[in-house]
């Protein structure tokens, strides 16, 4: 199993990577890690990773360049045989807006050959990452942190301790991905790895909206109209359908405990008919 680390801060794994059934896996050769400077991939002196959202708000968001040109340099199979299972392999955004990490998740994601992690940092990552680029989501919980640097290595050490050789005794590690599974319990993280408003609860307990930054248009995706309108009001409707929309799609269960307004139940019922 390789993993493929991509980050602003390529130090960080200097140290929680280097100990207990990770480090014996990595010196048995049963996993590679390979960690990636994100801004080596930067075309300007500065080294710029983020800018300013279009539609105004708080914080910066990572630009798609540089996270394009880092991980297609890696040569990962197409997107879309990712995508159908055509690859064993799989590009991975730590996002608060994406699916649980379980064990369940873990034990899928060990079947495979090779693991591209992507950290976020700051408000977030421009969303024609998660449309063009990534082909999962993954959230390991409900709560903050600073970057997406711990969640990766919470991943790697779950997955690690599926792989054959890894452990021991493999018995034990099938008694624990039985339990885990069926209890349904998730690992635990992450603003996916970003500064800023609780991810889950930035949108009023929900999941966040899509970000966007510079530049306008990427590869034919572009930045929706409304984001470059200045409609205020516009703009404030669109992000809380989107997530609204986002919640409905990874974590319903979230809908459950909110108290919605109104127009929220409005959303909804045009989001369920399209």
């Amino acid at each position: 199993m390789k993993f493929e680390i991509v980050t602003i801060f390529p130090d960080f794994f200097r140290g929680p990577l280097d100990y207990g059934i990770v480090r014996r896996a990595r010196e048995a050769a049963i996993i590679e890690i390979v960690v990636h400077d994100l801004r080596a991939f930067t075309s300007d002196r500065h080294k710029t990773v983020d800018d300013r959202p279009f539609g105004g708000g708080e914080g910066m968001v990572l630009k798609p360049e540089p996270l394009f040109a880092c991980v297609e340099s890696l040569k990962v199979a197409p997107r879309e045989q990712r995508l159908v299972g055509e690859a064993k392999e799989t590009v991975v955004l730590l996002s608060p807006q994406g699916r649980m990490f379980t064990q369940a998740v873990a034990a899928e994601l060990a079947a495979l050959e090779r693991i591209t992690l992507i950290c976020g940092r700051y408000e977030g990552v421009d969303e024609r990452v998660a449309q063009g680029l990534a082909d999962r989501e993954i959230s390991i919980g409900d709560y903050v942190l600073s970057g997406g640097e711990l969640g990766a290595a919470v991943m790697i050490d779950t997955i690690t301790r599926l792989l054959p050789g890894a452990l021991g005794n493999e018995a034990s590690a099938r008694q624990e991905s039985f339990s885990a599974a069926s209890n349904a319990v998730p690992c635990g993280t992450s603003k996916a790895g970003v500064d800023g408003p609780d991810s889950t609860c930035g949108s009023g307990g929900l999941l966040d909206y899509p970000h966007y930054t510079r530049p306008a248009e990427f590869r034919g995706m572009a930045v929706p109209e409304v984001l470059v309108g200045g409609n205020h009001e516009q703009i404030r409707r669109w992000r809380r359908t989107k997530a609204l929309e986002k919640t409905l799609r990874h974590r319903p269960d979230l809908l459950e405990r909110q108290e919605l307004s109104a127009e929220d139940k409005k959303f909804l019922a045009e989001i369920e008919k399209k």
